[in-house]
């Protein structure tokens, strides 16, 4: 069996993914060519498999690629392959839930507006419109495992926390309910802030668009910290002109990057962070921890971690 790695690794983990192999061969391979030239006899790729490298590609079983989402890597040839695709769906939550709550606090607080306008003349507007999280409702669309970070965070802040997912899930402790996805308004209706944690499908693309802006409560934070098409643009401005909603608060947007002119910048109930929400120091050893564990499974012929359905797109 052979492995390849076209992902640059400290040596530490070059180190821990040879462990794993046991006496198959790891090629690491940054170089492109490199690449094309070690797939040509590889059963399993930690990377991603572009369309040129699958075109080298005729013995690989397995990829585990880096992201959760995997949007960006379903073009139609991998899909209809038989290669199974493992991303690190389950392991990007707790950094993409810090930073949801961070920019959700950073409306909800005045933060955003203190930081835009640094004076001291705001003591008391910024005082009179703060919340407070624990008397509020949270409603999660996407029960995953970032969904489920973000539920732990909220529960921590005693909101009463809700979500709709399109799978049936085990209900985490403390969550109130998780609906299907034919109650995605009703869920919008009752909650005061929405965190987007779905993944980009054919169903998500656009899904908050003007009737689902419409169906939210008028003081209602949207945060987004997955995929930034899950959002209509044309939607978001109308609700955020027209106070269909209370702010958003994004780090991802529905075009990207955002334009340094965009309207969106310049709202004062928006904040936006440059989708840097993906950033942690333990984020590379979460991964390649995974990769190894998968490894090892794959060597003794044991189901795989996160496994994606490339059809399904999550």
């Amino acid at each position: 069996m052979k492995v390849l790695v076209t992902l640059p690794l400290t040596n530490a983990q070059a180190d821990r993914v040879r462990d794993a192999a046991g006496d198959a061969a790891v090629v690491l391979a940054t170089d492109r060519d490199e690449q094309r030239r070690a797939i040509q006899d590889a059963d399993v790729l930690f990377g991603h498999m572009t369309p040129e490298l699958l075109e080298f590609a005729p013995h690989v079983q397995w990829v585990q690629q880096t992201g959760a989402g995997v949007d960006g890597s379903l073009y139609p040839a991998f899909v209809e392959s038989d290669i199974v695709l493992t991303s690190e769906k389950g392991y990007v939550g707790n950094h993409l839930a810090d930073h949801a709550m961070a920019l959700l606090l950073s409306l909800a607080r005045g933060i955003a507006w203190a930081i835009r306008e640094p004076t001291w003349d705001n003591r008391m507007p910024i005082r009179n419109v703060s919340w407070e999280l624990s008397d509020k409702t949270m409603g999660i669309v996407g029960l995953g495992g970032t969904g489920r970070a973000v539920a732990q965070r909220a529960l921590g802040f005693d909101m009463r926390v809700l979500a709709v997912d399109p799978e049936p899930v085990e209900l985490p402790p403390g969550v109130d309910a998780c609906w299907p996805m034919d109650q995605f308004h009703r869920l919008l209706g009752a909650s005061d802030t929405v965190v987007i944690c779905a993944p980009l499908t054919a169903e998500t693309h656009g899904m908050f668009d003007r009737a689902a802006f419409r169906a939210m409560r008028r003081h209602a934070i949207l945060v987004s910290v997955t995929r930034g098409k899950i959002v209509d643009e044309a939607a978001l401005m109308e609700a955020l002109t027209e106070g269909l909603i209370g702010g958003a608060a994004l780090d991802v947007t529905p075009q990207e990057p955002l334009p340094e002119d965009h309207p969106l910048w310049r709202m004062s109930n928006v904040v936006i962070t440059p989708h840097t929400a993906g950033g942690s120091p333990l984020r590379q050893d979460r991964v390649v921890d995974l990769f190894c564990r998968n490894l090892r499974r794959f060597r003794a012929g044991e189901p795989l971690e996160s496994v994606i359905d490339k059809h399904k797109g999550y």
